[in-house]
C-alpha cells in the first residue's frame, strides 16, 4: 500500500492528468459533431449496444487476413482490455490494504489472468515491434505516389508507433516486475506463475528491498498511464475505445454500399457532397480517429493493388493528422482552410475507386473510407462541374435516353427479336418481372446473356414480363460517378413506373440494378422485391422446374463473385448452386484465392466502365483475369454484364483461349428437354 504523501503526490498526479484530458477529449468531441447528420437516440443506441460491445470484444472483425498477426493482436487487445480491470485493482491496493477481489476463487482466477494476460501482451507487442521498427514489413508502407500530409512523409506514424508500443512494452512490464517483488515478499503464487517465475530473479533481496521495487513497479505502471492519457486521442491508440464508438453508431445500411441521398430541396441550399472535413457526416470522422493504420484497406483496394494513387488507408490516416494538427481551430468551429482534395487524397485517387466495396469489409474498426471519396465526388460533379471528361457521354445518355450507351429507346427490346418474351402490356400481371438493363439490352455480348436467361424461363414455364421500351436505367452509375441528381430523378421515374406495375417480384442478370432496386430505391418510396438470376436459377434447379445435364465437354470451370453481388449484397452461395449442377460431381468448381465477399473486382465498378482507368502499373481487370487464368479452368464463369466486358477484354489483350460466359449461358447450354 502506498504511503500518504505517496496517495497525496498520486491524487495531485491524477486531478493534473484528468483536467488535460478532458479538454482534449471535449474538442475532439466537438470536432467529431461538427459533421453532418443525427446523433442516434440512446433508445437505438441502446439496442445495438449488445452486438457492438460483443464486435469489440471479440475482435471478430479482424480474422479475414492476416491470421498470424491477427493472433499477436487479439493477444494484446484482448489483455489490454483486461487490463482496464486490472489497472483499477492495482489502483485499488495501492490506496486501501485489501486484496483485490479477495482471496478466494473469484480473487485467484482475477490474479492468474491478469498474469497471463501480461505475458500475451508483452509478446504480442514484441512482435509489432519488430515487425515495423526491425523487418520493416512492406504492408505497413504506401506506393510512392500517394498522397500523404507532411506530418507522414516526417515519420509520424512510425513515431506514434513507438511512442504506443513502448509505452504499452513499459506499462505492462512494470506491472508485471511490481508483481514479481510482490510475489517475492509474500512467497510463490500458484496464481501468478509468469511473476513467480520473474521473482526468482530477486532471490536474496531484503524485505525493504522488494518492497521498493514493488513501489516502483506500481508508480512506473501507472504513473506512465497518467502521462500517457492526455497524449491518448492524438495517438493510434485511441482506436481501442473509438473502435468501439464505431461499432456502436456507423449507420444501419440495407446493404454493405447503400449510399446516403442529398436533400435537393429549396430549403437545403446549393451545396450537395462534401469538399471539406466539416462535410462528412460524423461517423466519417470518427473513422479517422478509429482507424489502426494497418493498411489492411489497401491490400484489398483494386486501384491500390494495380499501382494507381488511391490508398483508403492514407485518406483516413491523413484525415486523423490534419485533425491533429488543427484540433484548436476546428473544435472552435473554424472552417478548414483547406479541401479534402488538397492534403487528403488527389483528384486521381478520388477517380481510381471502382466502388467495390473492400475497404469497407475488410476494415477491422468498421471504417468506411469508399463513402468518403463518392460523397467527395457529388461535390465534384454537382457543385464544381469537375469530372472526367468520358463521363459526360455516359450522363447525357442517362438523360436523353435513358441509358448510359446513348442509344435509342425503341431498341431496348431489339435483343428479343426472335425470341419470345413478353412485355408488361402482353401480360401485365406477371408472377416475376424481368428487369433486362441497359447492359443486356445495348451491349451485343449481354445480349447474349438476356437470351439465355430468356430460354430458360421458358423452359421453366414462369409467367413473367418484361417492361420494354418503357425500362431505363436504375442510374447505380450516374450516383457512383457523383451525379446525384440525375440519380435522383431517374429514380424517380423508374418508381413511379415500377408503382404503377405493382410487380410481385422482380429479377435481374446484374447484380447493380439488383442493388440499386432492392437496397436504394426505398430511399424514395420504392420497396421491391428483387432477386438476382443466379438466385433464381438455384430455385428453379432445387424445385426442379429445370434440369441441367452435362454438355459432354470435359472443361472445368471457375467462378469470378461481381462486387455488388458478393460484396455488396452477400449473395455467394447461389451462384455456386447452380455451377454444381454444370459442372457435376466429377468436375467440381476450382475457386480462385480471392473468392466470396473476399472476390477482387473486375475493374467496371464506381462509373469506371465509362471512363478511361487511372494510371497505375496494371489494370483492374487484368489482373482479376490472371487470378482466374491462374486457376487452370477453360472457362470463366460470371454474373454481372459488368463484369462479362471487363474479363472478356482481359482475356482477348492477354491474348488467353479461357472463355467468358455467364451462369445463364452455361445454364441454358445445359438445358435437358427430357
Amino acid at each position: 500500500m502506498l504511503t500518504l504523501v505517496e496517495k497525496l503526490l498520486f491524487l495531485f498526479l491524477t486531478a493534473a492528468s484528468l483536467s488535460y484530458t478532458v479538454i482534449t477529449f471535449g474538442m475532439v468531441a466537438r470536432v467529431i459533431r461538427r459533421g453532418k447528420g443525427e446523433v442516434p437516440s440512446l433508445a437505438t443506441l441502446g439496442g445495438r449496444a449488445v452486438k457492438a460491445l460483443a464486435l469489440w470484444l471479440s475482435e471478430a472483425s479482424i480474422w479475414k487476413s492476416r491470421r498470424l498477426t491477427s493472433v499477436f493482436h487479439a493477444m494484446i487487445a484482448w489483455g489490454f482490455t483486461f487490463y482496464f480491470l486490472v489497472n483499477l485493482g492495482d489502483l485499488v491496493q495501492g490506496f486501501f490494504p485489501i486484496t483485490f477481489l479477495g482471496e478466494g476463487i473469484l480473487g485467484d482466477l482475477y490474479r492468474l489472468l491478469a498474469d497471463l494476460f501480461t505475458t500475451t501482451v508483452l509478446v504480442g507487442m514484441v512482435y509489432f515491434l519488430l515487425r515495423r521498427f526491425v523487418f520493416r514489413s512492406p504492408v505497413l508502407g504506401y506506393h510512392p505516389n500517394v498522397k500523404l500530409v507532411e506530418a507522414v512523409e516526417k515519420g509520424a506514424i512510425r513515431r506514434d508507433s513507438l511512442i504506443v508500443g513502448l509505452f504499452i512494452l513499459a506499462h505492462v512490464g512494470f506491472r508485471l516486475i511490481g508483481e514479481s517483488f510482490a510475489v517475492a515478499l509474500e512467497g510463490n503464487d500458484f496464481f501468478r506463475p509468469v511473476s513467480t517465475l520473474l521473482a526468482q530473479a530477486w532471490a536474496g533481496w531484503s524485505p525493504a528491498a522488494l518492497e521498493g521495487g514493488h513501489h516502483v513497479g506500481w508508480w512506473v505502471a501507472l504513473g506512465l498511464v497518467l502521462l500517457f492519457i492526455p497524449y491518448f486521442p492524438y495517438s493510434k491508440h485511441f482506436h481501442l475505445i473509438m473502435a468501439g464508438v464505431n461499432f456502436l453508431t456507423k449507420p444501419e445500411r440495407t446493404s454493405l454500399g447503400a449510399l446516403a441521398p442529398e436533400d435537393f430541396s429549396d430549403e437545403a441550399g446549393d451545396e450537395f457532397g462534401v469538399a471539406k472535413l466539416e462535410d462528412l457526416p460524423w461517423t466519417h470522422l470518427v473513422d479517422a480517429y478509429a482507424c489502426i493504420m494497418c493498411n489492411r484497406c489497401q491490400d484489398v483496394c483494386p486501384a491500390y493493388v494495380t499501382g494507381k494513387e488511391l490508398s483508403p488507408s492514407a485518406l483516413e490516416v491523413n484525415k486523423r493528422l490534419y485533425l491533429n494538427e488543427h484540433l484548436d481551430e476546428l473544435s472552435a468551429g473554424q472552417a478548414s482552410a483547406f479541401r479534402l482534395l488538397d492534403f487528403a487524397t488527389t483528384e486521381s485517387a478520388l477517380w481510381a475507386c471502382t466502388a467495390c466495396g473492400a475497404c469497407v469489409d475488410i476494415c477491422p474498426v468498421g471504417n468506411e473510407p469508399m463513402f468518403d471519396l463518392l460523397y467527395m465526388r457529388r461535390h465534384q460533379v454537382l457543385v464544381e462541374n469537375d469530372f472526367p471528361a468520358q463521363l459526360k457521354g455516359a450522363f447525357r445518355g442517362m438523360e436523353r435516353n435513358g441509358n448510359p450507351w446513348n442509344l435509342r429507346p425503341g431498341d431496348r427490346l431489339k435483343w428479343a427479336e426472335g425470341v419470345d418474351v413478353p412485355t408488361i402490356d402482353e401480360n401485365p400481371e406477371p408472377e416475376l418481372l424481368w428487369w433486362v438493363g441497359c447492359a443486356p439490352a445495348y451491349d451485343p455480348r449481354a445480349q447474349a446473356t438476356a437470351r439465355a436467361f430468356a430460354q430458360v424461363l421458358q423452359a421453366a414455364g414462369l409467367n413473367y414480363a418484361v417492361l420494354g421500351e418503357s425500362e431505363r436505367c436504375t442510374g447505380d452509375s450516374a450516383r457512383r460517378a457523383g451525379n446525384e441528381y440525375l440519380f435522383y430523378e431517374m429514380a424517380q421515374a423508374n418508381i413511379e413506373m415500377l408503382n404503377e406495375v405493382q410487380p410481385k417480384r422482380i429479377v435481374t442478370t446484374c447484380p447493380h440494378c439488383l442493388h440499386t432496386l432492392g437496397k436504394e430505391y426505398p430511399q424514395f418510396g420504392g420497396n421491391y422485391e428483387v432477386i438476382h438470376h443466379t438466385q433464381l436459377l438455384s430455385e428453379l434447379v432445387a424445385a426442379k422446374k429445370i434440369s441441367v445435364q452435362s454438355n459432354g465437354e470435359s472443361d472445368t470451370i471457375t467462378f469470378h463473385d461481381p462486387c455488388y453481388l458478393g460484396r455488396h449484397n452477400g449473395i455467394v452461395d447461389a451462384p455456386r448452386a447452380v455451377l454444381a449442377e454444370v459442372t457435376g460431381a466429377e468436375m467440381p468448381l476450382v475457386e480462385m484465392p480471392r473468392h466470396g465477399r473476399q472476390s477482387f473486382c473486375c475493374g467496371a465498378g464506381g462509373a469506371q466502365m465509362w471512363k478511361e482507368e487511372e494510371p497505375g502499373d496494371q489494370a483492374v481487370n487484368q489482373a482479376r483475369f490472371q487470378e482466374a487464368a491462374a486457376t487452370g479452368a477453360t472457362t470463366l464463369a460470371v454474373g454481372c454484364p459488368f463484369c462479362m466486358t471487363m474479363l472478356t477484354d482481359a482475356a482477348t489483350k492477354a491474348g488467353n483461349t479461357m472463355v467468358v460466359k455467364d451462369i445463364a449461358e452455361l445454364v441454358a447450354e445445359r438445358l435437358s428437354h427430357d
